[in-house]
């Protein structure tokens, strides 16, 4: 079983963290993976930097931006990782966007993927419809997990049509902004949270963007199995640094 699945099944709400690889130095990537399995996090996402992050708030656009400069990229990243299951057991999940992945060959990077041990992948702007039609064979060929968003503005039909294709987790986008840009969730999103618990979706449901301490952590879990958070942490990398990272999770829960 996919590691992002058994995970899924525990009975706990579970922390998610995004962060930008290469970002703050570009030897970091390694350190911080192993300090937030070592501080209780669930699931880590890493971040391939893109030079047109479109979804992205200011934040995760510097950091991505500054990751570029420092020499970040797709072959770097899994050089990075090549050993990284000999010292981590969490799941790990690449998200980024699908330009840099088609560069490589969709193939061979889901192949590399299988190799280093990530589980699955989160590509916004990889249409469902395409994805179908032309990758799902190979992603399940390598055993990778693909990550699809929703937001309060997708339609019943359209989240429907998601859960039958997922075979991980359901991205719950908080709310139609880019990342980062939320401090805290009101009505609409707390009447968005309970109106796809409603739906009594198959998939299990992570929420993430606006989501930054331990209170819109559980605001975002109570009717959902667990939360991301992006910005937020790669604020206090940027505040903090790379040995700091005990001092963030603490503060979630």
């Amino acid at each position: 079983m996919n590691r992002i699945n058994k995970k899924l099944q525990e009975d706990k709400k579970l922390l998610s963290i995004y962060f930008t690889a290469g970002y703050p130095a570009l030897n970091d990537t390694v350190q911080i993976i192993q300090d937030l399995e070592k501080n209780g996090v669930d699931m880590i996402e890493i971040g391939l930097p893109f030079s047109d992050p479109l979804a992205d708030g200011p934040t995760i656009q510097d950091s991505s931006t500054a990751a570029l400069k420092n020499g970040m990229h797709t072959a770097l990243l899994f050089e990075q990782l090549k050993d990284i299951r000999k010292t981590v057991s969490i799941p790990l999940i690449i998200m980024g966007y699908f330009n840099p992945m088609l560069q490589y060959g969709v193939e061979a990077f889901c192949k590399k993927c299988h190799e280093i041990g990530i589980d699955g992948l989160i590509m916004p702007d990889l249409p469902l419809d395409v994805y179908q039609a032309d990758y799902e064979a190979i992603f399940k060929k390598y055993g990778l997990v693909n990550v699809f968003l929703i937001t309060p503005q997708t339609s019943d039909a359209r989240i429907h049509q998601i859960d039958a294709a997922s075979n991980g987790f359901i991205y719950m986008v908080s709310s139609a902004s880019v990342t980062g840009s939320k401090s805290g969730f009101g009505d609409t999103q707390t009447d968005y949270f309970k109106r796809i618990a409603a739906m009594q979706l198959n998939t299990p449901q992570v929420v993430g963007f606006g989501i930054k301490d331990e209170e819109t952590f559980k605001a975002a879990t109570k009717n959902t199995n667990g939360a991301i958070i992006g910005s937020a942490f790669i604020k206090h990398l940027t505040e903090n640094g790379v040995s700091s990272i005990a001092d963030f999770v603490k503060k979630i829960r």
